[in-house]
């Protein structure tokens, strides 16, 4: 017997009628929740100095005041999807948001150096609640139609809040002090705590029956395995006994996390997810791309100052190009989008990307700074495009009652990305750079080094164009598949259609 599809109108309940949630504001509260956990990703960096000469610490331990915040992060962005899949988005959210801001105000006021660490990592729990919910409200806020202009929105904010850090941070410490980096969060808590409480949809009413429960043990053998591997590529950057210990402890833990979701009742990750092929061509270019980006974050500085020999000041400036580029290019590729449908659009910015990035292996450094920026804007405008397209991809393929979990994994592709990327490309650079040391080494061995970095970059690209490539329109879900299919879009300028899960026997 053929069971009829769910569409989005029945799949997610209408908000209750006297809360009559308004799509402006509801965008506007997950602006701001986007902008939050990007703003302390960044804020923090410029401040170690004097967090190192306030506390009479040396820099590897003021270095865990930036990595206890993205390792929370990045351990539990999928377990706080998944519990706000259970236990009701809007709530979790605004929990999320809550104790972002209580964490932000212990961080400015804490007493001592390992008590801040402890609140950076309370607020990185905050911030892994938001991160991985925030995208996941999309499809519930916005009319499906402008899902590529919202996405693309926040994607825009994104880049502000990590453009915005250093150079607010900067101004904060010279001003009020240290304290002030972490207290200006609380404000804008506050402000999208009402906003998110006001104006978002209210949670579906659940069911009556039993509740699937929590997977405690599949969460935490995923943080443990996640966070061996973060640890690994930043502070044993994946060598030496310490990293071949992590990597090797990550490898493991992976393992038995994927034994363990087999044989769960109530999985954190079904298997069937693991497996899906839509959903890793999403995944997959996803941790190359942000991998590329951490190249230049990485490579950017050095070929700045040591290969063309600019002063601190205009790296400063040059360095925030690509954030801009990054901001002013969200919400156009959020309607091209739109338009053209997602996977035309995240082929246009993998091409650009890869183009950007073979231009940088191949001109001279007589080029000046106009001769990096150019390329580099194009990476980066690239990037925007990409990251816009696939995440509305994802999003509007995730099945409603899925969506926080897959906003979760959307999430954690990213952040493998950027650490693997800031080690990887690193230590590529470094080699490429010849043996004295990216200190010592000549503006000729450096500008070496960038081009090579920069076409392992183009081969990374490549790979993930041919990943995106290769994803299918439309897919069957596997017969007796418990889990739902991801639902993407398929042809057609201007329009796009979905399907969503098909039970055994069934037909889309």
């Amino acid at each position: 017997m053929v069971k009829p599809l769910r569409t989005e109108r029945n799949a997610v309940p209408a908000a209750r009628p006297e809360q009559a949630p308004s799509p402006g504001w509801a965008l506007a509260a997950l602006a701001l929740a986007v902008l939050l956990p990007s703003l302390g990703t960044s804020i923090a960096n410029v401040g170690l100095p004097t967090l190192a000469e306030a506390f009479g610490a040396s820099f590897p331990e003021v270095q865990w005041v930036v990595l206890a915040y993205l390792l929370a992060v990045t351990t539990l962005v999928v377990g706080a999807g998944r519990l706000g899949d259970l236990t009701g988005r809007r709530r979790l959210l605004l929990a999320g948001i809550l104790l972002f801001t209580v964490a932000s105000v212990l961080c400015g006021l804490a007493p001592t150096l390992p008590l801040l660490i402890a609140a950076r990592a309370v607020q990185g729990l905050g911030a892994a609640v938001m991160t991985a919910l925030t995208m996941a409200f999309v499809g519930e806020a916005v009319p499906a139609a402008r899902t590529g202009r919202a996405m693309g929105l926040l994607g825009t904010v994104s880049a502000v809040g990590t453009a915005l850090g250093p150079s607010l941070g900067g101004v904060l410490i010279s001003g009020p002090g240290w304290r002030a980096v972490f207290l200006v969060n609380a404000p804008l808590g506050l402000l999208a705590l009402v906003l998110a409480h006001r104006h978002l949809p209210a949670d579906p009413r659940r069911p009556a029956g039993r509740t699937p429960g929590f997977d405690h043990p599949g969460t935490l053998l995923l943080a443990l395995t996640l966070g061996a591997y973060a640890l690994a590529m930043t502070t044993g950057s994946g060598g030496g006994p310490l990293g071949a210990a992590l990597l090797l402890a990550a490898a493991v833990g992976a393992v038995l996390f994927v034994r363990t979701e087999t044989r769960a009742a109530s999985p954190l990750v079904r298997p069937a997810v693991l497996r899906d092929p839509v959903l890793l061509r999403c995944l997959v270019p996803s941790a190359l791309v942000s991998a590329v980006m951490m190249a230049t974050l990485v490579v950017g500085p050095f070929h700045l100052s040591r290969a063309l020999g600019l002063d601190a000041a205009l790296v400063g400036l040059a360095s925030s190009a690509g954030p801009l580029v990054a901001a002013l290019t969200g919400v156009p590729a959020g309607r091209v989008a739109d338009r053209f449908g997602t996977r035309r659009t995240t082929a246009a910015g993998l091409i650009a990307m890869t183009a950007g990035s073979l231009a940088l292996t191949v001109v001279p450094t007589s080029f000046g700074i106009t001769g990096y920026l150019v390329p580099l804007a194009v990476v980066t405008a690239g990037y925007a495009v990409f990251q816009t397209a696939n995440t509305t991809a994802v999003m509007t393929g995730a099945p409603a009652d899925g969506r926080g979990v897959v906003s979760g994994l959307l999430t954690l592709s990213r952040n493998l990305g950027l650490v693997t990327g800031a080690s990887a490309m690193g230590a590529v650079f470094a080699l490429a750079s010849g043996p004295a040391g990216l200190d010592t080494a000549a503006p000729g061995a450096v500008a070496t080094g960038t081009r090579v970095t920069f076409a392992v970059a183009a081969g990374l690209l490549a790979v993930a164009l041919a990943v995106a490539a290769g994803r299918p329109a439309r897919i069957r879900p596997r017969p007796g598949g418990s889990h739902p299919a991801p639902r993407l879009e398929t042809s057609g300028p201007g329009r796009r259609r979905t399907t969503d899960h098909v039970a055994e026997g069934g037909t889309p």
